[in-house]
């Protein structure tokens, strides 16, 4: 009977303790959500590190920890400092996904963080992970749409210096091999694009980034064609899409300017 009494008083102890735990990490992630809010993310970070270390089921406390070190990531910053932040958040982010698979800031955090490093592949890859898990996040079919274009842009311009052509020229590659090879291995790539970008306007009718992108990937695959004519309707489609990327954009700006002299609060519009 005495060894069950033991037995029993330290459960509650053990007990205690993790209640006690529990509410610490949840004052430290207060404290560094304030922190956050001022910008301090370096004191934000050891906060939720702190919270984490006292509550490792606690998922918000994660995503947290992971966002401040996803903040301090500088896109395009090339430094061993830069690449520590961007291992950081990554690191977390897949510890949140190992608690929950499904949770969608981590899967587009970690697409952005590959996407802000070219990591083309990767990025499609996780971009792919969340139409899985959201199929109407249009953000992640432009995302794929952008990719394709950031891939082949390249590839084009370098095929154009090697026809002896610029990218201004109005008329498709002349040098038939070139041509054939680009064509062969990047139009079903830039076809899949246009429809992920299809996709994109299909769940948000005014995003008018993917609008920009139907235009340069529609004008540029117009190299590809076989004819003069045939490129001249392919730069008149990517006009067309032009037009409607400046009216929409125009749109906006006006409703924003309009909100702003009635004194009203104007928020950024969702894509």
């Amino acid at each position: 009977m005495r060894k069950l009494t033991i037995i029993l008083a330290a459960v509650v102890m053990t007990l205690a303790a993790t209640g006690c735990n529990k509410l610490k990490s949840r004052s430290e992630v207060n404290d560094g959500v304030s922190a956050f809010k001022n910008a301090q993310y370096p004191q934000a970070v050891e906060h939720f590190k702190a919270a984490v270390d006292l509550d490792p089921t606690f998922l918000s406390a994660r995503e947290y920890l992971a966002v401040a070190y996803y903040q301090q990531y500088i896109p395009g910053a090339d430094s061993p400092e830069n690449k520590q932040m961007a291992d950081a958040a990554y690191d977390q982010f897949q510890k949140v996904l190992e608690q929950n698979p499904k949770d969608e800031l981590a899967i587009m955090s970690i697409a952005s963080l590959f996407l802000n490093q070219h990591k083309w592949d990767d990025a499609k890859q996780w971009f792919e992970k969340e139409i899985a898990v959201s199929p109407s996040k249009a953000d992640a079919y432009y995302s794929l749409g952008f990719i394709v274009w950031s891939r082949w842009y390249p590839e084009l311009g370098q095929a154009l210096l090697s026809a002896g052509m610029r990218p201004e020229d109005q008329f498709p590659i002349k040098d038939k091999k070139i041509k054939a090879a680009l064509k062969e291995k990047w139009e079903p790539v830039i076809n899949e694009g246009l429809k992920d970008l299809d996709k994109t306007l299909e769940i948000s009718p005014d995003y008018d980034d993917a609008m920009s992108y139907e235009n340069l990937l529609i004008r540029e695959r117009a190299f590809l064609a076989d004819t003069k004519e045939e490129y001249d309707q392919q730069v008149k489609i990517a006009d067309g899409w032009l037009d409607k990327t400046l009216a929409i954009k125009k749109q906006k700006e006006e409703k924003k300017a309009a909100k702003q002299a009635s004194g009203g609060i104007v928020a950024e519009p969702a894509k």
